[in-house]
Formats: structure tokens, sequence, C-alpha cells
């Protein structure tokens, strides 16, 4: 079965002004320099673009905004983080009017459910809404873990079409081909699991902490399709200290300042999110400005 969507999907940040209302211009220009760079997809209002924290009408205007700027050029996706089944049948019917062509369907938020509920509310918003769907897998982040017994047991839905595997177990990249086959496009979802995952065999990947180096990100992810790894190994002993930051309880502070420091946005955040300071910030600035003093040099990427 051939992936429905392949290739490097980055979740943008929510790009927002001191004040913490929105900042659109600033997010569609960091747009560009992601699609210019060679991405295959965009997923707007993710964990990292700060979903929960955003009223219902800037969800909408955001995703508005990322169709308008990407004028078809890549498939641009929408994060799902709705408290109800409701809520997010009527959310995927609205981001579908305004032109996305998918969703990234979280669990409910708001209450762990049992793994019968958790198929259930899968089922209820894939019938109600007219999209393709990559179920968001992150235990760690959200209490349900969506096993490859449960993906098996929803791979009947014509309309999950991909997944996000973001457990923190590699080992479940080969539990999922032993179970499911070729069902889904697999996408890994943690940033400095990526090689690893790759070797195993994913056909795509939410990039987090590469949205601020995405020329590298991106020249990463194609040497892994051409199974450079003597190469890729490279580049990801340099990418690792910056991908750690997405794996932190300030995942969305430390990458916002990533963005900030590589002039691709700034830092501000929604409350109850506070910018970080004092040694925390520090350390996490002494990272960043130590990776990209030793920034390497990359072949510039041919354009088809």
């Amino acid at each position: 079965m051939k992936p429905y969507w392949t290739g490097v999907f980055p979740a943008l940040t929510t790009q927002l002004k001191k004040d913490q209302s929105l900042d659109l211009p600033a997010t569609a220009q960091h747009i560009e320099t992601l699609i210019s760079s060679g991405v295959s997809g965009l997923i707007m209002c993710g964990s990292l673009g700060e979903n929960q924290t955003l009223e219902p009408e800037e969800k909408r205007a955001v995703v508005r905004c990322a169709v308008e700027t990407s004028r078809g050029r890549v498939p641009v996706l929408s994060g799902v983080a709705e408290s109800s089944t409701a809520a997010a049948i009527r959310y995927v019917r609205d981001v579908e009017k305004l032109g996305a062509l998918g969703v990234m369907l979280m669990p409910p938020m708001s209450y762990k459910g049992d793994s019968r509920e958790t198929v259930a509310y899968f089922r209820a918003v894939a019938r109600g809404g007219g999209l393709p769907i990559m179920i968001y897998n992150n235990p760690i982040s959200y209490a349900n873990d969506i096993t490859p017994a449960l993906f098996a047991e929803l791979a009947n839905e014509k309309k999950f079409v991909a997944l996000k595997e973001s457990s923190g177990d590699p080992r479940r990249i080969t539990e999922l081909h032993n179970t499911i086959g070729g069902r889904y496009a697999i996408f890994t979802g943690v940033d400095d699991l990526m090689l690893e995952a790759s070797i195993l065999g994913i056909d795509g990947w939410v990039a987090g902490s590469g949205i601020s180096f995405p020329k590298e990100n991106q020249y990463l992810w194609e040497l892994t399709r051409a199974g450079e790894w003597e190469k890729a190994r490279e580049i990801y002993r340099w990418t690792q200290p910056l991908m750690k930051l997405d794996t932190h309880l300030h995942f969305v502070q430390y990458i916002k300042l990533l963005v900030q420091e590589a002039g691709l946005g700034a830092e501000w955040v929604r409350e109850p999110r506070l910018t970080i300071t004092g040694d925390e910030r520090k350390r996490v600035l002494q990272i960043i400005r130590t990776s990209f003093e030793n920034r390497p040099k990359i072949p510039k990427r041919k354009v088809n």
C-alpha cells in the first residue's frame, strides 16, 4: 500500500506578539522558510503550536493563514485537541472548509478514557468529518497509549491514513510493522529518536526542533532516504543537543527560544506558559548558541 503522506511534516509554533495576540505575518514568514527548505507538509496547531491555549477562532485563523501562505505547494494539516467528540468533529469540518488537507488527531485532552472509549472517539471523529487523519500516539504526554493492537483494530477505517508514533520506545516501530504491515504511513514524532526510527523503517517525520534549522533538518532526512548512514550520523550528532529540547516539559518555550535565536520568529508563549528565565534560560541558550557556532556545512539542496 502506498503511504498517503511521506517526508518531513514539521510541527510549527504559533507565532505570538508580546501581548500574546496572534502574529500571523510572522507565522507566514516561517512557513515560507520551511517550504523553501523542502518539507513535504505542514502541521499547524499541534502541541508545539499551543493548540490547547488558543481560542477556537484563533486556531481557525492560524489554519487559514497556513493554507493561504502555502498556496497548495504542500498539504496543510491541523492538530485536533478538542475536549469533546462533538467539538472535534466540528473542528475537522471547519478546517476542511478552510482548505486543510488533513488533521493530526490527538486523544481527548480532558479525559483519560479506556481503550474502548479511545477507539470509539477516533472512529466518531473519522466518520464525522471528511479529511484524512494522522493519529497521534503520545502516551507520555497524553496518558492514552494507542498500541499496535489498537491500530490494527482501527485499520478498517479508511480515513486513518497515518500515525505519529511518539511513545519514546523505538521498538514500537518494528512492532507496528509486524502488526499492521503497510496499512498506515508511519511517522516518528520524537526528534532525538529520528535516526533510530529511520533505520527501523518509517515513512515520515513530524519534526519539532528542526523548524529552527530547516535546511540541516531536511538534509538529515534525505540522507536517511538515501541510506547514507555515515553522513546521517554526523548531522544527527550535531542536531542531538537541539533535538533534546523537544523532549522536556518546557519544550514549547525551548523551541520558541530556539526559533528566536535562529532569526525565524519570537519566543512569546501563551499563558499559563511563561518564557524561561534565570539559570534555565542560560543553560538552554548555551546549548543553542554552542550548536549554532558549530553548524555543519551542507550541500545546497537541489530544487526540482
